[in-house]
């Protein structure tokens, strides 16, 4: 699989890239770490060495479970995690990043980023320039190879950049879901940032496996997604159905040709989940789909008529309150 440059750091990444939420097992049901483990060799062998965690899911949980996966091969491997908003103070940086180096097996990590901006989910906030003084001593030290932000407006990226070089931005970014175009997009261009989309199908939703009266439990995070809701689903599903001849056409699946489509947007590539070793194998081959100018159009219409109609500017796809 042909790589890409984070940012201007130097590492290749995979436009692929192995999300690890579920593998975190908090806000999913049925998940099972032997089948994680699994999933994730299964990416790495199929040619998707990049993979992304984070402290935050189950605690560590997840970051151990890429650990188990991966160890034997990490000299290949590109690992990307993160600290928390509660984490931002100088010391609790340092503390989080040392936490997350143990629960990898690894003494250094690929890309460090802030998960949440400070004040997040009701957390303290934190000036961006003393965050920023720990993540560029950890890079100093060895630590940490490249610094990365999630969940930023263009303002915040455009004043953490101010104290170091951020390389990332990770945001919610799908066909269905597309507030970084209008926002962030422009400027990550303009400065070589790299954008990684995480929830690149929706959470399934552009895989086209739910029905119209698909409904989910309130421990499934996919309950409190708004596209999962009214108007924005009943839209969603509509515009799968204009997808559907297009997949056929490539003889692909609707999330490939949703992946494909993702990957071919500036500078983006799209952190996919994985429940099993046969999803990791199938996402690898969205990167097989080259899409014609005129279909990329066509994709990007359709996929308009359900964010033309989103309710608010809320960047974020779901309703956590």
């Amino acid at each position: 699989m042909q790589t890409r440059e984070l940012g201007t750091s130097g590492i290749h990444i995979t436009p692929i890239i192995t999300g690890t939420w579920q593998a975190g097992k908090s806000m999913w049901v049925g998940i099972e770490d032997a089948e994680t483990i699994r999933a994730l060799r299964a990416a790495f062998e199929a040619g998707i060495t990049t993979v992304d965690t984070a402290e935050v899911y189950g605690q560590g949980h997840s970051e151990r479970m890429v650990a188990e996966a991966l160890s034997d091969v990490r000299d290949r491997a590109v690992y990307m995690t993160k600290v928390f908003a509660n984490h931002l103070k100088y010391d609790q940086v340092i503390a989080a990043c040392e936490g997350s180096l143990k629960n990898l097996k690894t003494d250094y990590i690929d890309l460090y980023q802030i998960h949440w901006p400070a004040g997040a989910f009701n957390t303290e906030i934190v000036p961006i320039e003393e965050t920023l003084s720990a993540l560029n001593d950890l890079k100093q030290q060895g630590k940490i190879r490249a610094i990365g932000v999630s969940n930023f407006s263009r303002a915040q990226i455009e004043e953490a950049a101010q104290y170091a070089r951020i390389d990332s931005l990770q945001p919610p970014y799908n066909l269905f879901w597309r507030h970084v175009e209008a926002d962030a997009m422009p400027y990550c261009v303009e400065h070589h940032i790299s954008i990684l989309a995480y929830s690149p199908l929706a959470q399934g939703l552009l895989t086209g496996k739910f029905g119209a009266d698909k409904t989910f439990p309130p421990e499934d995070v996919r309950s409190k997604n708004k596209l999962f809701h009214g108007e924005n689903y009943a839209r969603a599903q509509q515009a799968l159905d204009h997808l559907r001849p297009i997949a056929e056409r490539y003889h692909t699946s609707l999330g490939n040709l949703a992946l494909a489509w993702l990957i071919a947007q500036p500078q983006t590539h799209a952190i996919v989940g994985v429940r099993s070793a046969e999803q990791a194998v199938d996402n690898a081959r969205a990167t097989a789909v080259q899409l014609s100018p005129d279909d990329l159009a066509a994709i990007d219409a359709i996929g308009r008529d359900v964010t033309d109609h989103l309710p608010d500017a809320n960047p974020v796809m779901w309703n956590f309150g």
